[in-house]
């Protein structure tokens, strides 16, 4: 968990038991922050926290939430490293946090693995129908962040590997790294088998979401491809080849708030879909890069640079 500057947090304290209150007072009524109709302006009499998965780049935009609330008169605190998704909806749905940056489609497929859209536009037609009640997403931002299968330079020319397609004729020769949850989850090795026929020799779980572990596994040759997400920096860093999807297993992933429905004030909600507005593909990235570059930051500092530099 990381430490934000003061900027971004405030003390827990009784407006902790005031968020706390507002969220049980407010369960199960399962309204649309984006309709608006039923909102209650609290000003920062209110605490909303916000939490994060167990990466940095959730934790990188958790930060920045926090920031726009806090830039908004909204008193906020953070709540970060919750872990996978299964744990950070739960916190959602149990009140122990009340936004949590999410991914458009994996969300989609979390709440509904049956669900086939593909497109950012499709997918966010289904995601608000198929949340849970008492959840709710807002706006999504132009950032995307992609799951990809990802190999050295060495190794796509060894196998003349350009897409997945090229890996599946040879993936019973092949070694896959992932998060664990990757050898579970609907798009990970479930769906490279159905789009692809591609079953891997083994798969090797490495518990850092596609961060530097991964990275280093698949430079030192322990593992041939690697599930890493789009906007980390190694990729262009080391000269690493993303290989193509011609069957969209892995689907559009806008950044977007996963909210408690009818738990965050109308300010709150517009003060996150206004940061929404702005954040960007190659925002990410250069916000992946400054945390884990080679004069590392905290996500909370890197994000309060961000903030600055785009008026809050």
């Amino acid at each position: 968990m990381t430490t934000a500057p003061a900027s971004l947090r405030r003390a827990a304290g009784p407006a902790l038991g005031a968020a706390l209150l507002l969220g049980l007072t407010a369960c199960g009524s399962g309204g649309d922050p984006l309709a608006g109709g039923e909102e209650t302006s609290t000003g920062s009499s209110e605490t909303v926290t916000v939490g994060s998965a167990d990466f940095p780049e959730s934790e990188i935009v958790a930060e920045l939430y926090a920031g726009a609330l806090e830039s908004a008169g909204i008193q906020t605190e953070t709540s970060l490293g919750i872990g996978a998704r299964e744990a950070y909806v739960g916190a959602v749905q149990d009140g122990s946090v009340d936004v949590v940056p999410d991914y458009s489609g994996n969300l989609l497929l979390f709440v509904d693995p049956e669900a086939t859209a593909s497109s950012a536009e499709e997918i966010m037609d289904a995601l608000p129908g198929a949340l849970p009640e008492g959840l709710t997403v807002l706006e999504p931002s132009e950032a995307q962040n992609k799951d990809a299968m990802v190999v050295t330079p060495r190794t796509a020319e060894q196998y003349g590997l350009t897409s997945i397609a090229d890996m599946a004729q040879v993936c019973d020769q092949l070694v896959i790294a992932g998060p664990p949850e990757f050898a579970e989850r609907a798009y990970g090795l479930d769906g490279l088998e159905e789009k692809y026929g591609c079953v891997p020799e083994s798969f090797e779980p490495i518990n850092d979401g596609g961060g530097p572990l991964t990275v280093e596994a698949l430079l030192n040759g322990d593992v041939d491809v690697a599930d890493i997400f789009t906007t980390t920096p190694a990729i262009a860093d080391n000269d690493l080849v993303v290989l193509e999807d011609p069957e969209n297993n892995f689907i559009a992933q806008q950044v977007l708030p996963l909210a408690a429905a009818d738990r965050l004030p109308q300010e709150a909600v517009d003060a996150l879909n206004e940061l929404s507005g702005k954040l960007t593909t190659e925002d990410l990235i250069d916000l992946n890069r400054k945390v884990s570059g080679d004069q590392p930051v905290s996500p909370a500092d890197a994000a309060q640079e961000w903030l600055s530099a785009n008026g809050y």
